[in-house]
């Protein structure tokens, strides 16, 4: 039978970048299909985002960040960069990209690569058309679409599907109903998949 995992991610979110190689991976060895969600945080069900939390909770979240990018190969970058005006244009990009049916994990690792490695503001619509282009997609043509009503439509249903599923940070992967938050819960995803569900 197919296998089909919903994807929920956003892209200013350093956990979906450091994950993301490793999620396509263990898709790719299941034959399963990602079925993605470009999302904001959910406030509603419980997301906190970082800059709202304590300084130590802060600091301890800036440490394990980069054990874990260490261990997952990435080099993430917080010094001498550029804040992030505003992910949502790049996240509507990538909803472009998957629309017209372009590589968009393509574009969502070059996207969080050129952020979180390189430093470079995404959120600036001449920074991430570079990206796209780079990647061999049609930055021009994504972004007609990333700045219409249609897109803007499909946005706002993707958070009301995550809402309505109990989705509430970066990155989230549902498959048979059940979530799994966090890049750190893919040994979870896989046992599932394998048939493997350890709580019922």
């Amino acid at each position: 039978m197919a296998k089909t995992i919903d994807y929920f991610f956003g892209i200013g979110s350093p956990w979906a970048y450091i994950g993301l190689e490793p999620f396509a991976a263990l898709a790719a060895r299941h034959e399963a299909t990602i079925r993605p969600y470009v999302i904001s945080l959910i406030e509603d069900n419980g997301a906190i985002y970082s800059r709202n939390r304590p300084e130590a909770r802060r600091a301890y979240w800036t440490k394990d960040l980069k054990r874990w990018a260490a261990l997952r190969g990435k080099v993430l970058n917080f010094e001498n960069r550029s804040s992030l005006s505003d992910p949502t244009p790049a996240g509507m990009l990538v909803i472009a990209a998957i629309e017209k049916g372009a590589d968009w994990l393509k574009l969502t690792g070059a996207l969080q690569e050129a952020f979180w490695t390189r430093g470079e503001d995404i959120g600036k619509a001449e920074v991430r058309q570079a990206i796209a282009d780079a990647a061999g997609l049609d930055a021009t043509a994504l972004e007609g679409f990333a700045q219409s009503a249609a897109a803007q439509s499909i946005w706002t249903s993707n958070i009301g599907i995550a809402k309505a599923a109990g989705v509430f940070g970066f990155p989230t992967f549902r498959f048979e109903d059940e979530l799994y938050w966090g890049q750190d819960s893919l040994p979870f995803l896989e046992r599932h998949l394998n048939g493997e569900k350890l709580v019922a």
